[in-house]
């Protein structure tokens, strides 16, 4: 099945949705000749992106009351601008790591289905259970350890022990703040783990919007001097670009 086949039967998901108010796994598959893992996937894919929501056996429109307002949209759209921008930098057959915790690196999820053969580590359940969805099947690693409800991401020596088995290529990573001094920051305090993320792996990819340079942040999660690309919107100031690229650090920047 082509991308541009899996889009044309998505929208033809969304169209059949309208028409009837609800759509069912099983009349799904038959209409479009396919499986019901498949059709799970599309609903999965679509439920990612705010388009349905998904009920047990099928799928029903998304209530108005959850309907996000524009100020919201556009600020998904700058994330998922960036989450774009930040797969252009994945290879087919990478072995990559994306961190728990961070609404930037989830909007990364969809992205990677235009991706073959990925190995794909994480310390979040709702990561891995996205990439399951995911048509084009990446494998999946899990770090294990202890789990952390405030990251919602497994944490401690046993993860990084685990961490420390295998070598990537990239590691991809949001941020709560950016010091144009130090580097990047976050409000949670087990936070070591990202370190080790970014000791396994050949290059470490920022994702945040231009809007967090500056937040006053006490904990330094990455110095400058493990990151090798930030990825954030068009809207950063050119003296900040300049200044984070005096660390050796490759800015881009989306069209959003």
């Amino acid at each position: 099945m082509t991308k541009r086949n899996t889009q044309q039967r998505r929208r033809a998901i969304l169209d059949r949705l309208a028409e009837q108010g609800e759509v069912s796994v099983e009349a799904l598959a038959e209409q479009f000749v396919t499986s019901e893992v498949t059709i799970r996937k599309d609903l999965a894919a679509l439920e990612a992106n705010g388009l349905l929501l998904r009920r047990y056996g099928g799928a029903v429109p998304v209530p108005k009351e959850m309907i996000t307002d524009p100020a919201e949209s556009r600020v998904s759209a700058r994330k998922q601008a960036i989450a774009r921008r930040a797969a252009d930098l994945i290879l087919d057959h990478n072995r990559i790591i994306l961190d728990s915790g961070s609404t930037t690196t989830a909007a990364l999820l969809p992205e990677l289905s235009r991706k073959q053969g990925l190995v794909v580590m994480t310390n979040s359940i709702s990561i891995a259970n996205a990439l399951r969805e995911l048509e084009n099947e990446p494998t999946i690693l899990m770090t294990g350890g202890t789990w952390d409800p405030k990251s919602e991401g497994f944490q401690g020596q046993l993860a990084e022990k685990m961490l420390r088995s295998y070598n990537f290529d990239q590691f991809f990573i949001g941020a709560d703040g950016l010091d144009l001094d130090r580097g990047t920051t976050t409000f949670n305090e087990l936070y070591s783990l990202s370190g080790v993320m970014a000791e396994v792996s050949r290059e470490v990819v920022v994702m945040a919007e231009s809007e967090k340079i500056g937040r006053k942040i006490h904990n330094l999660e990455l110095p400058w001097s493990v990151v090798s690309y930030l990825v954030t919107d068009s809207d950063i100031a050119p003296e900040d670009q300049r200044r984070i690229e005096k660390h050796g650090v490759e800015v881009i920047t989306t069209g959003t």
